[in-house]
């Protein structure tokens, strides 16, 4: 590495796990070598990597609690020489009416602005159109459905009940919040930059930004290479290497992606409700073996753990993988939510997981797929993984991962809404090296 790259050029804060590989992804895509923390690490000790990638597991926890850790992220990555940084959130804008998207961006604007609240400025675009998140107007689209119509109304932690993302994030913030609109856009990156500068002479200090297609978000990538911070969903990434790369600070990788080859067996776990998890989930169960855990019975001291383990066992010896899931209908998440509370039905889907990741991991299982942002968070967690270095996609937001170490473990951390139908079957040829 040259001495340019020996310092991180971009450092991103993210607000779950699945999250921070997608947006490491899409840095890799753009050809900056990539590291991935699972929290923040205990020691500043230089990383080498263009971009790094802090994962907390903040989006639903306490607004002062994740504006603590997010800023202890930036702490860490400041250390690390960072000259930019991105705050990342998910794609269907996933909070409350509360937090955390607002307060952690006036926490992390004030942080890097030393105090000037007012002469501070972002934008918020989690648009992302390779999987259909498109945001025209300030309104957020899923695939052609409003937000509030996608099935993210029902989301069992973060409901989504707006799709007007002016209105959202104002709901978030005393911050003024302004929009970027498409016809800005659509003229490109110095008619952006001018928009910026009169949502600036307004009071504006975070401003949601349209857009309905990747070159939209090149614009964006671009207008915002002055910006100290940006939020958004890894979409908005697309552009940034670029900025980089323009000012002769990214050298060419042609091995961003590249990991170690991964021996050892495989398993797949799912705890995401979500529409495109479940669908996984299903075709999955047509022809392969599956285990669903019950949160009611493990809430009546049933070792589930143990039966699901059991149940793999047979499986594991003729290596063959497993999938291992609480998915299921929202009106069954919302019986089980009613019966255990939303918290503790949460709480307990996550540790009976995690607990059965430890023990497949003690089983030889070397390579997961994971399903849903909060279970990966779990599952990295209870596997004492530290570091990831981020690979090739295997779906778009999807990429592989490896850890580092002497025995590395094979991961593909999947939001519960992304991948394809067959994704599951696709992780794992890709994880056991079939694709390259």
């Amino acid at each position: 590495m040259t001495s340019t790259t020996k310092r991180a050029l971009l450092g991103c804060i993210a607000d779950d796990f699945t999250g921070a590989t997608d947006l490491a992804n899409m840095l890799v895509r753009g050809g900056m070598r990539t590291v991935q923390t699972i929290g923040v690490p205990a020691s500043n000790d230089r990383v080498e990597a263009d971009a790094l990638v802090v994962a907390l597991k903040s989006r639903t926890i306490p607004a002062g609690d994740a504006i603590a850790q997010s800023l202890a992220a930036l702490d860490w990555l400041r250390a690390q020489g960072c000259r930019q940084f991105f705050f990342k959130y998910c794609s269907t804008f996933d909070s409350t009416d509360a937090g955390n998207i607002g307060p952690v961006t006036d926490a992390l604007l004030d942080a890097l602005s030393s105090g000037n609240h007012a002469g501070a400025f972002t934008i918020a675009c989690p648009a992302f159109p390779e999987n259909g998140r498109t945001i025209f107007r300030g309104y957020l689209f899923v695939g052609d459905t409003l937000l509030n119509e996608s099935g993210m109304e029902n989301h069992p932690l973060t409901p989504m009940h707006d799709a007007n993302l002016v209105r959202v994030l104002q709901r978030q913030t005393a911050s003024k919040v302004g929009l970027v609109r498409y016809d800005a856009v659509a003229q490109g990156a110095s008619t952006v930059r001018e928009a910026f500068g009169a949502l600036r002479n307004e009071g504006v200090r975070m401003a949601i930004a349209d857009a309905v297609s990747d070159a939209d978000l090149h614009v964006l990538g671009e207008a915002c290479a002055e910006l100290t911070l940006i939020t958004g969903g890894s979409g908005i990434a697309l552009g940034l290497p670029e900025n980089f790369r323009r000012t002769g600070l990214l050298d060419e990788h042609g091995d961003a992606a590249q990991l170690p080859h991964v021996e050892g067996l495989s398993a797949v776990l799912a705890g995401s409700a979500s529409k495109a998890t479940r669908a996984q989930v299903a075709l999955w169960r047509e022809t392969r073996p599956a285990f669903r855990i019950d949160p009611l019975a493990a809430a009546r001291g049933e070792d589930v753990v143990e039966q699901a383990l059991s149940f793999a066992q047979p499986h594991l010896e003729r290596r063959e993988p497993v999938l291992i899931y609480a998915t299921a209908a929202p009106d069954e998440v919302k019986a089980v939510q009613h019966e255990l509370g939303v918290n503790e039905a949460g709480h307990l889907v996550e540790s009976t997981l995690a607990a059965i990741a430890r023990g497949l991991h003690e089983r030889g299982v070397r390579k997961f797929v994971v399903a849903g942002g909060e279970t990966s968070g779990a599952v990295v967690q209870a596997l004492d993984v530290r570091t990831l270095r981020i690979g090739a996609q295997i779906d778009p937001g999807v990429p592989a991962t490896a850890t580092t170490g002497a025995e590395p473990l094979a991961l593909a951390l999947k939001s519960g809404n992304f991948g394809s139908t067959d994704f599951f079957d696709k992780a794992l040829r890709h994880l056991d090296g079939a694709v390259r």
